[in-house]
C-alpha cells in the first residue's frame, strides 16, 4: 500500500535534510518527492547519500524548476495543496482528518526562507505544527516526519500497481 501523498520541496537545499526526507518518504511509503527551485539537488552528495542510505533508489523523485507551475499541474491532477508553514490562517496539523482527501501534495519550505508567498496563496490549506517551547520554528526534516505521521494516520492508502 502506498499513500497518495507527494512531497513538494520549495528550494530545500541541505544534503542532510534531503537525505532525511528521502528516508521519511520511504518509511511512510509516499508516492514521490518533487524537488523545486533554481538548482536541482545534488543527489551525488556524500552527505545526502549517507543520510538517505539506499532510499534514493526506492523513492520516486523528480526535479522541476518552477514550483508554481508544478503546483498548478498537481492541482489539475486532483491533488490538494497543503503547505506546512506557520502562517496567517494556518491550522494545526493534528486538528484535521485527512480521510476525505484522495490525493495530497505536502509542500515543504526552504530551511531559511520557508515557502514562497505565491505558493502559500494558491495552497488549499496552510498547516502548522503546534510548538510549546520558546523556539518558533523546526528543522524541515523533523517537521516532515511529524507531518507525515499526522497525515497518514487518517489518509487512506491505495494499492500499488
Amino acid at each position: 500500500m502506498k499513500f497518495p501523498l507527494t512531497l513538494v520541496l520549495d528550494s530545500v537545499t541541505s544534503p542532510a535534510n534531503l537525505g532525511s526526507i528521502f528516508r521519511l518518504a520511504d518509511a511512510f511509503n509516499v508516492e514521490r518527492i518533487i524537488f523545486c527551485g533554481p538548482t536541482p539537488p545534488d543527489l551525488e552528495s556524500n552527505r545526502l547519500k549517507r543520510t538517505a542510505r539506499s532510499t534514493i533508489t526506492s523513492v520516486s523523485h523528480d526535479y522541476k524548476e518552477d514550483i508554481l507551475e508544478t503546483c498548478k499541474q498537481l492541482t489539475q491532477e486532483d491533488y490538494r495543496l497543503f503547505s506546512l508553514e506557520i502562517a496567517s490562517g494556518s491550522k494545526a496539523i493534528n486538528s484535521l482528518s485527512y480521510s476525505g482527501f484522495k490525493k495530497v501534495a505536502l509542500i515543504l519550505g526552504n530551511e531559511n526562507a520557508g515557502i514562497q508567498e505565491e505558493v502559500l496563496k494558491i495552497s488549499d490549506l496552510k498547516l502548522h505544527i503546534n510548538m510549546f517551547g520558546k523556539n518558533s520554528s523546526m528543522n524541515v526534516a523533523q517537521a516532515t516526519g511529524i507531518a507525515l505521521f499526522e497525515i497518514t494516520k487518517s489518509l487512506q492508502p491505495i494499492a500499488e500497481n
